[in-house]
Protein backbone atom coordinates (compact mmCIF):
# COMPACT_ATOMS: atom_id res chain seq x y z
CA UNK A 1 0.00 0.00 0.00
CA UNK A 2 1.35 3.42 -0.94
CA UNK A 3 2.19 6.17 1.54
CA UNK A 4 -0.15 9.18 1.41
CA UNK A 5 2.34 11.51 3.13
CA UNK A 6 2.91 14.78 1.26
CA UNK A 7 -0.11 14.44 -1.03
CA UNK A 8 -2.80 17.12 -1.30
CA UNK A 9 -6.08 16.23 0.46
CA UNK A 10 -7.87 15.59 -2.85
CA UNK A 11 -5.05 13.49 -4.31
CA UNK A 12 -4.76 11.58 -1.05
CA UNK A 13 -8.47 10.79 -1.00
CA UNK A 14 -8.62 9.76 -4.65
CA UNK A 15 -5.55 7.54 -4.21
CA UNK A 16 -6.99 6.08 -1.01
CA UNK A 17 -10.30 5.23 -2.67
CA UNK A 18 -8.56 3.79 -5.74
CA UNK A 19 -6.40 1.58 -3.50
CA UNK A 20 -9.50 0.24 -1.75
CA UNK A 21 -11.56 -0.34 -4.90
CA UNK A 22 -9.39 -3.25 -5.95
CA UNK A 23 -8.44 -4.08 -9.55
CA UNK A 24 -10.24 -2.22 -12.34
CA UNK A 25 -13.14 -4.02 -13.98
CA UNK A 26 -11.16 -4.90 -17.11
CA UNK A 27 -8.87 -7.07 -14.97
CA UNK A 28 -11.69 -8.95 -13.21
CA UNK A 29 -13.00 -12.36 -14.22
CA UNK A 30 -16.45 -13.58 -13.16
CA UNK A 31 -15.31 -14.60 -9.68
CA UNK A 32 -13.51 -11.29 -9.25
CA UNK A 33 -16.66 -9.38 -10.15
CA UNK A 34 -18.65 -11.35 -7.58
CA UNK A 35 -16.03 -10.72 -4.87
CA UNK A 36 -15.94 -7.01 -5.67
CA UNK A 37 -19.72 -6.69 -5.39
CA UNK A 38 -19.74 -8.52 -2.08
CA UNK A 39 -17.00 -6.36 -0.58
CA UNK A 40 -18.35 -3.59 1.61
CA UNK A 41 -16.09 -0.68 2.49
CA UNK A 42 -14.87 -0.80 6.11
CA UNK A 43 -16.46 1.75 8.42
CA UNK A 44 -13.39 2.80 10.37
CA UNK A 45 -12.52 6.40 11.13
CA UNK A 46 -10.20 6.88 8.13
CA UNK A 47 -12.68 5.52 5.59
CA UNK A 48 -15.57 7.48 7.09
CA UNK A 49 -13.51 10.68 6.93
CA UNK A 50 -13.35 10.23 3.16
CA UNK A 51 -16.71 8.66 2.33
CA UNK A 52 -18.91 10.47 4.87
CA UNK A 53 -20.79 9.30 7.92
CA UNK A 54 -23.97 7.28 8.03
CA UNK A 55 -26.61 9.43 9.70
CA UNK A 56 -27.66 7.60 12.90
CA UNK A 57 -30.98 9.43 12.84
CA UNK A 58 -32.12 7.43 9.82
CA UNK A 59 -33.47 3.91 10.22
CA UNK A 60 -32.68 1.27 7.61
CA UNK A 61 -35.11 -1.52 6.75
CA UNK A 62 -35.57 -3.92 3.87
CA UNK A 63 -38.22 -4.97 1.39
CA UNK A 64 -38.75 -6.38 -2.06
CA UNK A 65 -40.60 -5.40 -5.21
CA UNK A 66 -41.81 -7.81 -7.90
CA UNK A 67 -40.08 -7.72 -11.28
CA UNK A 68 -41.89 -8.52 -14.53
CA UNK A 69 -40.22 -11.96 -14.70
CA UNK A 70 -41.25 -12.94 -11.12
CA UNK A 71 -37.84 -12.07 -9.66
CA UNK A 72 -38.01 -10.27 -6.32
CA UNK A 73 -35.98 -7.05 -6.41
CA UNK A 74 -34.33 -6.30 -3.05
CA UNK A 75 -34.91 -2.79 -1.67
CA UNK A 76 -32.93 -0.98 1.02
CA UNK A 77 -35.25 1.55 2.65
CA UNK A 78 -34.21 4.63 4.63
CA UNK A 79 -36.61 6.60 6.84
CA UNK A 80 -35.66 9.40 9.26
CA UNK A 81 -36.55 8.32 12.80
CA UNK A 82 -37.86 11.80 13.57
CA UNK A 83 -40.74 11.16 11.16
CA UNK A 84 -41.98 8.30 13.30
CA UNK A 85 -44.29 5.56 12.07
CA UNK A 86 -47.48 7.60 12.02
CA UNK A 87 -46.62 10.20 9.38
CA UNK A 88 -47.58 9.20 5.86
CA UNK A 89 -47.22 12.58 4.13
CA UNK A 90 -43.52 12.20 3.34
CA UNK A 91 -42.22 12.00 -0.25
CA UNK A 92 -40.09 9.23 -1.77
CA UNK A 93 -36.73 9.30 -3.55
CA UNK A 94 -35.77 6.22 -5.56
CA UNK A 95 -31.97 5.79 -5.57
CA UNK A 96 -30.03 3.74 -8.14
CA UNK A 97 -26.38 3.07 -7.29
CA UNK A 98 -23.40 3.41 -9.61
CA UNK A 99 -20.81 0.84 -10.65
CA UNK A 100 -21.06 0.55 -14.41
CA UNK A 101 -24.09 -1.80 -14.23
CA UNK A 102 -21.53 -4.44 -13.16
CA UNK A 103 -20.08 -3.49 -9.75
CA UNK A 104 -21.25 -1.70 -6.63
CA UNK A 105 -23.76 -2.52 -3.92
CA UNK A 106 -26.50 -0.74 -1.99
CA UNK A 107 -24.71 -0.93 1.38
CA UNK A 108 -21.84 1.29 0.25
CA UNK A 109 -24.41 4.02 -0.46
CA UNK A 110 -25.69 4.21 3.12
CA UNK A 111 -23.91 7.53 3.72
CA UNK A 112 -25.44 9.18 0.65
CA UNK A 113 -28.90 7.71 1.16
CA UNK A 114 -29.13 8.52 4.87
CA UNK A 115 -28.00 12.06 4.07
CA UNK A 116 -30.74 12.50 1.45
CA UNK A 117 -33.38 10.97 3.73
CA UNK A 118 -32.46 13.23 6.65
CA UNK A 119 -31.96 16.48 4.73
CA UNK A 120 -34.93 16.14 2.38
CA UNK A 121 -37.21 14.62 5.01
CA UNK A 122 -38.18 11.73 2.80
CA UNK A 123 -38.14 7.97 2.44
CA UNK A 124 -35.26 6.82 0.23
CA UNK A 125 -35.61 3.49 -1.55
CA UNK A 126 -32.31 2.12 -2.89
CA UNK A 127 -32.85 -0.51 -5.56
CA UNK A 128 -30.61 -3.58 -5.65
CA UNK A 129 -31.11 -4.15 -9.38
CA UNK A 130 -29.62 -7.13 -11.20
CA UNK A 131 -26.25 -6.54 -12.81
CA UNK A 132 -24.21 -7.62 -15.81
CA UNK A 133 -22.70 -9.75 -17.18
CA UNK A 134 -25.14 -12.28 -15.69
CA UNK A 135 -28.05 -9.99 -16.52
CA UNK A 136 -27.44 -7.83 -19.57
CA UNK A 137 -29.38 -4.79 -20.70
CA UNK A 138 -32.18 -3.99 -20.35
CA UNK A 139 -32.64 -6.11 -17.19
CA UNK A 140 -31.22 -3.42 -14.85
CA UNK A 141 -33.46 -0.79 -16.44
CA UNK A 142 -36.51 -3.04 -16.19
CA UNK A 143 -35.77 -3.77 -12.51
CA UNK A 144 -35.54 -0.05 -11.75
CA UNK A 145 -38.74 0.70 -13.66
CA UNK A 146 -40.57 -2.17 -11.97
CA UNK A 147 -39.36 -1.21 -8.49
CA UNK A 148 -40.34 2.43 -8.99
CA UNK A 149 -43.74 1.47 -10.37
CA UNK A 150 -44.39 -0.89 -7.46
CA UNK A 151 -43.37 1.71 -4.88
CA UNK A 152 -45.63 4.23 -6.60
CA UNK A 153 -48.74 2.16 -5.98
CA UNK A 154 -47.74 0.93 -2.52
CA UNK A 155 -47.34 4.10 -0.52
CA UNK A 156 -49.23 2.50 2.34
CA UNK A 157 -46.49 -0.12 2.71
CA UNK A 158 -43.81 2.58 2.98
CA UNK A 159 -46.03 4.96 4.99
CA UNK A 160 -45.29 7.63 2.40
CA UNK A 161 -46.95 9.93 -0.12
CA UNK A 162 -46.04 8.37 -3.46
CA UNK A 163 -47.75 11.12 -5.41
CA UNK A 164 -44.49 13.01 -4.71
CA UNK A 165 -41.58 10.95 -6.01
CA UNK A 166 -38.16 11.56 -7.52
CA UNK A 167 -35.55 9.34 -9.14
CA UNK A 168 -31.85 9.81 -8.45
CA UNK A 169 -28.56 8.06 -8.97
CA UNK A 170 -24.90 8.42 -9.85
CA UNK A 171 -23.00 7.27 -12.96
CA UNK A 172 -24.71 4.06 -14.14
CA UNK A 173 -27.38 4.88 -11.56
CA UNK A 174 -27.84 8.30 -13.15
CA UNK A 175 -28.31 6.50 -16.47
CA UNK A 176 -30.97 4.28 -14.90
CA UNK A 177 -32.73 7.23 -13.25
CA UNK A 178 -32.96 9.01 -16.61
CA UNK A 179 -34.27 5.84 -18.26
CA UNK A 180 -36.90 5.34 -15.55
CA UNK A 181 -38.12 8.93 -15.96
CA UNK A 182 -38.56 8.40 -19.71
CA UNK A 183 -40.33 5.05 -19.37
CA UNK A 184 -42.72 6.25 -16.67
CA UNK A 185 -43.54 9.30 -18.80
CA UNK A 186 -44.33 6.98 -21.70
CA UNK A 187 -46.62 4.95 -19.41
CA UNK A 188 -48.55 8.05 -18.37
CA UNK A 189 -47.27 7.84 -14.78
CA UNK A 190 -47.28 11.36 -13.32
CA UNK A 191 -45.83 10.60 -9.88
CA UNK A 192 -42.29 11.75 -10.66
CA UNK A 193 -41.63 15.38 -9.77
CA UNK A 194 -37.87 15.41 -10.22
CA UNK A 195 -34.82 13.57 -11.54
CA UNK A 196 -31.42 14.08 -9.89
CA UNK A 197 -28.68 12.80 -12.18
CA UNK A 198 -25.15 12.71 -10.74
CA UNK A 199 -22.48 12.41 -13.47
CA UNK A 200 -24.86 10.26 -15.51
CA UNK A 201 -23.75 8.03 -18.38
CA UNK A 202 -26.22 8.94 -21.11
CA UNK A 203 -24.50 7.94 -24.36
CA UNK A 204 -23.12 4.42 -24.69
CA UNK A 205 -21.81 5.21 -28.17
CA UNK A 206 -19.16 7.10 -26.14
CA UNK A 207 -19.27 10.07 -28.49
CA UNK A 208 -18.73 12.73 -25.82
CA UNK A 209 -15.47 14.70 -26.28
CA UNK A 210 -14.60 14.26 -22.59
CA UNK A 211 -14.25 10.50 -23.12
CA UNK A 212 -11.10 11.18 -25.12
CA UNK A 213 -10.01 14.21 -23.08
CA UNK A 214 -10.00 12.25 -19.82
CA UNK A 215 -9.37 8.74 -21.14
CA UNK A 216 -6.82 8.09 -18.38
CA UNK A 217 -8.53 9.95 -15.54
CA UNK A 218 -8.47 8.72 -11.92
CA UNK A 219 -11.23 6.36 -10.76
CA UNK A 220 -12.76 5.87 -14.24
CA UNK A 221 -10.80 5.37 -17.48
CA UNK A 222 -11.81 4.80 -21.08
CA UNK A 223 -10.56 1.21 -20.78
CA UNK A 224 -12.86 0.59 -17.82
CA UNK A 225 -15.76 2.24 -19.66
CA UNK A 226 -15.25 -0.15 -22.58
CA UNK A 227 -15.25 -3.12 -20.21
CA UNK A 228 -18.40 -1.96 -18.41
CA UNK A 229 -20.22 -1.47 -21.71
CA UNK A 230 -19.08 -4.83 -23.06
CA UNK A 231 -20.41 -6.56 -19.95
CA UNK A 232 -23.70 -4.63 -19.96
CA UNK A 233 -24.73 -4.53 -23.62
CA UNK A 234 -24.93 -7.63 -25.78
CA UNK A 235 -23.02 -7.60 -29.08
CA UNK A 236 -25.25 -6.18 -31.77
CA UNK A 237 -27.51 -4.27 -29.34
CA UNK A 238 -28.32 -0.81 -30.70
CA UNK A 239 -26.24 1.56 -28.59
CA UNK A 240 -28.70 4.36 -29.36
CA UNK A 241 -31.54 2.41 -27.74
CA UNK A 242 -32.97 4.83 -25.13
CA UNK A 243 -33.08 2.00 -22.59
CA UNK A 244 -29.27 2.05 -22.56
CA UNK A 245 -28.54 5.56 -23.91
CA UNK A 246 -31.24 7.94 -22.64
CA UNK A 247 -29.69 10.83 -24.61
CA UNK A 248 -31.35 9.39 -27.72
CA UNK A 249 -34.81 9.08 -26.18
CA UNK A 250 -37.75 11.47 -26.44
CA UNK A 251 -37.17 14.12 -23.80
CA UNK A 252 -40.25 16.35 -23.82
CA UNK A 253 -42.64 16.01 -20.91
CA UNK A 254 -40.02 14.81 -18.43
CA UNK A 255 -39.82 16.09 -14.84
CA UNK A 256 -37.38 18.89 -13.96
CA UNK A 257 -33.78 17.78 -13.55
CA UNK A 258 -30.65 18.45 -11.58
CA UNK A 259 -27.55 17.33 -13.47
CA UNK A 260 -24.24 17.34 -11.58
CA UNK A 261 -21.01 16.60 -13.44
CA UNK A 262 -17.34 16.20 -12.50
CA UNK A 263 -14.91 18.28 -14.53
CA UNK A 264 -12.15 15.63 -14.72
CA UNK A 265 -14.56 12.84 -15.64
CA UNK A 266 -14.60 11.02 -18.99
CA UNK A 267 -18.42 11.13 -18.91
CA UNK A 268 -18.60 14.81 -17.94
CA UNK A 269 -19.98 15.72 -21.36
CA UNK A 270 -22.60 12.97 -21.20
CA UNK A 271 -24.22 14.95 -18.41
CA UNK A 272 -23.73 18.32 -20.09
CA UNK A 273 -25.13 17.09 -23.40
CA UNK A 274 -28.12 15.54 -21.64
CA UNK A 275 -28.83 18.76 -19.75
CA UNK A 276 -28.65 20.73 -23.00
CA UNK A 277 -30.99 18.26 -24.73
CA UNK A 278 -33.47 18.42 -21.84
CA UNK A 279 -33.53 22.22 -22.03
CA UNK A 280 -34.06 22.08 -25.80
CA UNK A 281 -37.07 19.82 -25.13
CA UNK A 282 -38.54 22.36 -22.69
CA UNK A 283 -37.55 20.58 -19.47
CA UNK A 284 -36.33 22.82 -16.59
CA UNK A 285 -32.72 21.91 -15.75
CA UNK A 286 -30.10 22.97 -13.23
CA UNK A 287 -26.61 21.94 -14.42
CA UNK A 288 -23.54 22.21 -12.18
CA UNK A 289 -20.07 21.14 -13.26
CA UNK A 290 -17.79 20.69 -10.25
CA UNK A 291 -14.31 21.92 -11.18
CA UNK A 292 -11.23 19.77 -10.53
CA UNK A 293 -13.40 16.88 -9.36
CA UNK A 294 -12.96 13.31 -10.66
CA UNK A 295 -15.65 10.75 -11.36
CA UNK A 296 -17.01 9.33 -8.11
CA UNK A 297 -16.35 12.42 -5.98
CA UNK A 298 -19.87 12.31 -4.53
CA UNK A 299 -18.94 9.08 -2.74
CA UNK A 300 -15.92 10.73 -1.11
CA UNK A 301 -17.09 14.13 0.18
CA UNK A 302 -14.19 14.26 2.64
CA UNK A 303 -11.74 14.53 -0.27
CA UNK A 304 -12.65 18.15 -0.81
CA UNK A 305 -14.93 19.15 2.08
CA UNK A 306 -16.06 22.50 0.68
CA UNK A 307 -17.04 20.95 -2.65
CA UNK A 308 -18.58 17.96 -0.92
CA UNK A 309 -20.78 20.20 1.22
CA UNK A 310 -21.83 22.25 -1.79
CA UNK A 311 -22.70 19.20 -3.90
CA UNK A 312 -24.76 17.63 -1.13
CA UNK A 313 -26.49 20.91 -0.28
CA UNK A 314 -27.44 21.37 -3.92
CA UNK A 315 -28.72 17.79 -4.24
CA UNK A 316 -30.80 17.99 -1.07
CA UNK A 317 -32.12 21.48 -1.79
CA UNK A 318 -33.27 20.62 -5.32
CA UNK A 319 -35.02 17.46 -4.14
CA UNK A 320 -36.57 19.16 -1.11
CA UNK A 321 -37.95 22.00 -3.21
CA UNK A 322 -39.31 19.73 -5.92
CA UNK A 323 -40.94 17.33 -3.45
CA UNK A 324 -42.45 19.88 -1.09
CA UNK A 325 -46.21 19.58 -0.56
CA UNK A 326 -46.70 23.08 -2.02
CA UNK A 327 -44.68 22.51 -5.18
Amino acid sequence: MRSYRGMSPLTTAVSFVADHLGPPVERLDGDGIQRSRATVRPRNRLVTAVTGRIDPGVGITYGTAPARDDHEIPLRIYRPRVLGDARRDVPVVMWFHGGGWVLGNVVDYDAVCTFVAAEVGCVVVSVDYRMAPEHRAPVAAHDCVDATTWVGVNGDVLRADTSRMAVAGDSAGGNLAAVVAQVLRDHGDTRLRHQALVYPATDLTMSSPSVREHANAPILTKRSMDAFRDHYVRPGHDLRDPLVSPLFGRLDGLPPALVQTADLDPIRDDGIRYADALRAAGVPVRLTNYLRMPHGFVSMPGAAPAVGRQQRWELANELRTALSASA
